[in-house]
């Protein structure tokens, strides 16, 4: 159930983490002081202006490449690419079929959030980032996805699995059915991936009729951004009825990080693939030709269905 065959597919290396396709081939020799051997810079045919000045402004990178840096992480069931910056997940990318959801050999109940060491400690999202901040620690990967094991699900709790989300109406609501729905979809199709990140999108500003990005930071010092919107990319192969048939059924979904009535339609949400490349700068399915693409909306009925969950689960303690 390795996700390593899929992840180039499903981002490009044009992407905002194209390092992630170097750390999977594992070359070494692709990388010098963070540009590829095959790198040429635009200007570098320029010789009259090499004629008239000696400048050589890589040579900085002697004491160190800034970056950006792209903190990728393989836990198997599945793989993450991490932003320093916002404190939340670029993206992570999810594999699931009716065999892994059928197993349960992982209990929520040992499961604690916990910080991801991996990450150097100034650029790491904090357990007290969230302490009485009003927002879920929301899993971009939800730990029910991951029953088949203990260390897969304790692995859907590190904070880089996790953003802000709003809970009442959302995080334990409306985004925990769509949840559901995903992991539906493995009665029609044996192999479902899906891809999950948060969004931080413009709004027109009612004073003065421009659009601005405007978002919300938590902790002290504040250093998680609080995402205004989420995305799912999901990707459904090999029907149960025809495994073999060739056709990816594919659709994707935005929704914002506020409450969404349980009565909303679920084809509200759903967005044109190439929107969502706009909004995230990754290049999805660049690899997978497009007369193999079917519409998932098409293939099944996209609509959610409304079960009580255990909110107190979701929820942050009051302390």
């Amino acid at each position: 159930m390795s996700l390593r065959p899929i992840i180039t597919g499903i981002v490009g290396l044009g992407s905002g983490c194209g390092l992630t396709y170097l750390l999977l081939n594992k070359d070494k020799n692709l990388l010098v002081n963070g540009y590829s051997k095959n790198t040429q810079l635009k200007d570098i045919n320029n010789v009259e202006d090499a004629k008239l000045v000696k400048l050589n402004p890589k040579e900085m990178f002697k004491y160190g490449f800034p970056g950006p840096m792209h903190d990728f992480e393989d836990r198997y069931q599945y793989v993450s690419c991490y932003n320093r910056q916002t404190r939340n997940p670029y993206w992570v990318l999810e594999h699931i079929t009716p065999e892994s959801l059928k197993m349960r050999n992982g209990d929520r109940k040992g499961s604690f959030f916990r910080e991801d060491e991996n990450i150097p400690e100034m650029f790491r999202a904090k357990l007290q980032d969230y302490f009485r901040s009003g927002y879920d620690r929301g899993h971009q990967v939800p730990a029910a996805d991951a029953k088949f094991s203990q260390n897969s699900m304790d692995s859907t709790f590190y904070l880089t699995n996790i953003s802000p989300q709003v809970g009442q109406g959302f995080n334990r609501d409306y985004w925990a059915h769509f949840e559901y729905f995903c992991r539906g979809l493995t009665k029609k199709y044996n192999n479902v991936k899906i891809m999950t990140g948060p969004l931080y999108l413009p709004k027109k500003d009612e004073k003065d009729g421009k659009f601005k990005v405007i978002y919300e930071v938590i902790g002290n010092p504040p250093n998680v951004a609080v995402p205004t919107h989420f995305f799912k990319l999901v990707v459904a192969e090999n029907p149960t009825e025809n495994p073999k048939e060739e056709k990816v059924s594919v659709a994707a979904f935005v929704m914002p990080n506020a409450p969404i009535s349980n009565e909303t339609p679920l084809t509200d949400f759903e967005v044109p693939i190439n929107a969502l490349e706009r909004s995230t700068g990754l290049e999805l399915l660049s690899k997978l030709p497009k007369n193999k693409i079917t519409p998932l909306c098409k293939e099944v009925k996209c609509q959610l269905v409304i079960r009580e969950f255990n909110n107190n689960v979701k929820s942050l303690p009051k302390m």
